[in-house]
This record gives structure tokens, C-alpha cells and sequence, in this order.
């Protein structure tokens, strides 16, 4: 018995077949760094930039490297860690997350999320920042512009309510470059020292802290604008649809 083939058919498939593995094998090959004969000749630290700078700095990272003694500049790509170094850096406490990866040229790139402190508690016996999520930064050689929290403050109410006070100002452009410092009186209720004003602003309990500071920002827009910035020792927002000023 004969078997009718459709060789042409059947060609055509072959081929399609061989044309296949060959892109597979090509882009596979493109896409790989040729890691046996490269050597790293840069690495590229890009750290997540956040409306509040951080602490670090891409030299920072560099040298928590050099300390590890994993800095990978000079070193074979194929004997470069990737794992060590991304566990390294989140072992570091301001890192809250890293990635490391390599390129096709000899570049190792290697992406920080620090973790941002949003304010800074200074209290007797204790000086320390609180992050965006309201977890306890250690103290740092480094150095940052922050609002300063001082009063009775416990960790529970820096974390369960400074944080969030600071951050609502630190995304306003107008109450971050007017709030220095928030003092924390015995009850709880909150204070502000502003940068530009010879008064204390009063808050109260804080609660409602948006519209209080809604309704602060529009008496310095429209009242001490005009009557002066000094004319009052302290400007009272606690209760709501007024505002209460002592004068000087």
C-alpha cells in the first residue's frame, strides 16, 4: 500500500518548525548577558524618589557595599551575587526594599525603596523618627529637614498619630514650608510652631485635622496678612467654624 505524503506540505511545516527555534534560540541570546567573559563595569544605584527626601544617598549605598565587601565593580558578571546583595541592603534598617538585577553591557543596576521618615520625636530621653507607615526609625548620622515633635508623646501615639499628622502636611506645599514643630500637650491635644509667626497655633484634639488646618491656612491668608503675623501669641482652630485669638 502507498502512502500519499504532501511533501510540500510537509516541508513547509519543517521549515516553519526550524524558523521557530531559531528566533527562540536568537532572542534567548540576545536578551542573556554573556556573563563568562564580562566583567562589571558600573553599577547604577537608582534610588525611589518620595515627597519627603529620605536619608540615602547612592555614595550610602555604595559604601554598605564596600563595607560587605560585595561591591561588584571589577568582578566577573557570572560570579555576582544578585540575592546576596539585595539581602544585604534590606538588612540595612532605613532600606525597606531592593532589587538587584544585571544588564547586557557589564552593568549591575540595582533599584532602593528607602523607608521615609515623616517626623522627628524629641522628648527627655528619647530621640527618634517614624517612618511613612508609623514604624520607629533607628537614629542616623543623616541628616534631613523634618518636623520636630516634642511634648508627651508615647511610640504608640508618634506611630498612630504624628505619623499621619505629618504626613497630610508633608503633601501640602504651603503647611511644609510653614510647620516647624508640633508640641503634644499632657491630654493629647497637639500644637503647632509655625516657621513664619511669633504665635502658637492650637489644634486641639487631633481629630478633624484637615479641616482645622483648612480653615487655619484661610486666617493666615486673609487675616494675619492683614492684621500682621505677630499681632496674636496664639490663634485657637479647636472648635469648629471659629477661630479664637489671644493678642499679644
Amino acid at each position: 500500500m502507498k502512502l500519499n505524503v504532501n511533501w510540500k506540505k510537509a516541508i513547509i511545516v519543517t521549515l516553519d518548525m526550524l524558523v521557530g527555534a531559531y528566533l527562540v534560540l536568537a532572542m534567548t541570546a540576545f536578551n542573556k548577558p554573556d556573563e563568562q567573559n564580562n566583567l562589571c563595569t558600573d553599577v547604577n544605584i537608582n534610588i525611589e524618589q518620595e515627597v519627603v527626601e529620605g536619608f540615602l544617598t547612592p555614595n550610602h549605598v555604595k559604601q554598605m557595599l564596600v563595607t560587605a565587601r560585595i561591591y561588584p565593580v571589577s568582578q566577573p558578571m557570572n560570579q555576582i551575587n544578585t540575592r546576596q546583595i539585595e539581602e544585604t541592603l534590606q538588612g540595612n534598617e532605613l532600606i525597606e526594599q531592593a532589587q538587584c538585577y544585571k544588564t547586557q553591557h557589564g552593568h549591575l543596576c540595582i533599584d532602593i525603596k528607602q523607608r521615609i521618615p515623616v517626623v522627628r520625636v524629641m522628648t527627655e530621653g528619647a530621640d527618634y523618627f517614624v517612618d511613612s507607615h508609623g514604624e520607629v526609625m533607628p537614629q542616623t548620622d543623616y541628616t534631613c529637614n523634618l518636623i520636630i515633635a516634642t511634648g508627651s508623646i508615647s511610640k504608640s501615639y508618634a506611630a498612630k498619630v504624628l505619623a499621619p499628622l505629618a504626613g497630610l502636611v508633608l503633601t501640602d506645599d504651603f503647611w511644609k514650608n510653614q510647620i516647624e514643630q508640633f508640641n503634644v500637650l499632657g491630654d493629647g491635644s497637639v500644637e503647632i510652631v509655625p516657621r513664619v509667626g511669633d504665635h502658637i497655633a492650637y489644634l486641639g484634639q487631633p481629630t478633624g485635622v484637615r479641616t482645622k488646618l483648612e480653615r487655619l491656612r484661610k486666617f493666615y491668608r486673609y487675616g494675619l496678612s492683614q492684621a500682621g503675623w505677630n499681632k496674636y501669641s496664639r490663634v485657637s482652630v479647636e472648635f469648629d467654624n471659629q477661630i479664637i485669638c489671644k493678642r499679644r
